[in-house]
């Protein structure tokens, strides 16, 4: 079907001047269109896709990749099996943890929040508190000293700051004579920290491991141990392998247990979206056709001749096949250029859009991520400019397969 003189023609229709100056402005809109539907397709992928880059990188700079514990709610032989998991290649790092939910109170608010006891010469390992502190520092935390770090949040709804007393108060509770008390103990606020995920700077709270301990009466043991692993998306992989070596009663969890149904909610938007500026795309590809149909119609006499002169059905409709693609080619290839400069630019296009019309898309008092981050995915370029082209490909078989069935005689009956 696409053989030299065939292509030869397709290309000559292509840059011929129409009869019907409409024909070439409906072309023009058709190649337009499929380039703006590729450029914006790929444009938003990628600030899709840099959007829920950082979304883990904060969700996940707080959370461990995985985190081993007992049913007993007490593990006492922490550091021999911390020791035994690091032999592993696959984990970078782990630290202890003592964790309880509790409430917090200060100037006669209260409000519920989940604490952390760690062990502040090896958090680092599996987190990065010490790069989210604004004010003090996590070696503050002393065994003893009963000092806490307050999330910013926290901090500013409780009312306290560096250096103020707040109170936490344990579901457990105190047998009296007068009856049956929570468990109170007065700690002193050494520093804040700011992650910019409201889950945690509204709702987290750091001790010291031997405070947590005991505060929740663990006679010197932890809640469990948490796991960093040097490739996280290993971590259902390497969570199967340890469940094998520990006991029945250890109880393991990874992150994409914990936060499974967040970046499933991420990538279901991110396929919708796809779809639905896919539509766009496919909306000026089948622009195609209209433009085909009415070359042909224009044609109708020049394709009579070319049968005349011993062209096959077959020939004819490879010609107008080859001047539709060239329509979809070149307007996917315009719009994988442009939407690929766009993609990699848009992180300074859109601060410098805001400074000129002295507005901000995304204001950093509403929202924790107020720039507009980009990550270019070239399996989503690939995937893109592949959809575009066959839409251009299956939008030229009609029309063309129209002017294979032109008949000569009648097509020249009043030439």
């Amino acid at each position: 079907m696409f053989k030299p003189l065939e292509i030869f023609i397709g290309l000559r229709y292509t840059r011929a001047k129409q009869r019907s100056g409409f024909i070439s402005f409906i072309s023009m809109t058709s190649m337009l269109g499929i380039a703006l539907g590729v450029m914006a397709l790929i444009t938003v992928l990628s600030v899709m896709n840099g959007f829920e880059a950082q979304l883990r990188e904060k969700i996940l700079g707080m959370a461990s990749h995985i985190t081993v514990s007992e049913y007993s709610n007490a593990l006492h032989d922490w550091q021999k099996l911390g020791d035994n998991l690091q032999s592993s290649q696959a984990i970078e790092g782990w630290a202890p943890f003592v964790r309880a939910e509790v409430m917090l109170s200060a100037n006669q608010r209260v409000s519920g929040s989940l604490l952390h006891g760690i062990l502040p010469a090896q958090e680092g390992q599996v987190s990065d508190i010490s790069e989210k502190m604004v004010l003090g520092d996590v070696s503050q935390l002393a065994a003893g000293d009963f000092s806490i770090i307050l999330g910013a949040e926290l901090a500013r709804y409780l009312g306290v700051g560096v250096g103020d007393k707040v109170t936490v108060i344990t579901p457990q509770v105190t047998p009296t004579p007068a009856g049956i008390f929570p468990r109170l103990k007065r700690f002193t606020v050494t520093g804040l920290f700011e992650v910019g995920m409201y889950e945690y700077d509204r709702n987290l709270a750091l001790i010291h491991l031997a405070d947590g301990s005991k505060l929740m009466r663990l006679n010197k043991g932890v809640s469990g141990i948490r796991l960093k692993l040097d490739d996280l998306f290993m971590a259902p992989q390497v969570t199967h392998q340890i469940a094998k070596i520990l006991p029945a009663n250890f109880r393991l969890s990874n992150w994409t247990m914990e936060h499974s149904n967040f970046f499933k909610a991420i990538k279901t938007e991110k396929r919708v979206m796809f779809i639905i500026l896919m539509l766009i795309v496919a909306v000026a590809a089948f622009n195609i056709v209209s433009t085909l149909v009415m070359v042909v119609t224009d044609k109708r006499s020049e394709i009579a001749i070319l049968r005349t002169l011993g062209f096959t059905p077959r020939s004819v409709m490879g010609v107008f096949m080859v001047q539709g693609t060239l329509i979809g080619l070149i307007g996917t290839v315009v719009g994988v250029i442009s939407g690929v400069a766009l993609a990699l630019n848009v992180e300074t296009l859109v601060p410098a859009i805001e400074q000129f019309f002295q507005v901000q898309f995304l204001p950093a008092e509403i929202y924790y991520i107020s720039d507009l981050p980009s990550k270019l995915d070239w399996s989503d370029v690939t995937t893109i400019a592949s959809y575009s082209f066959i839409l251009s490909i299956l939008s030229t078989i009609y029309p063309a397969f129209q002017a294979s069935r032109v008949n000569p005689a009648e097509a020249l009956r009043y030439e």
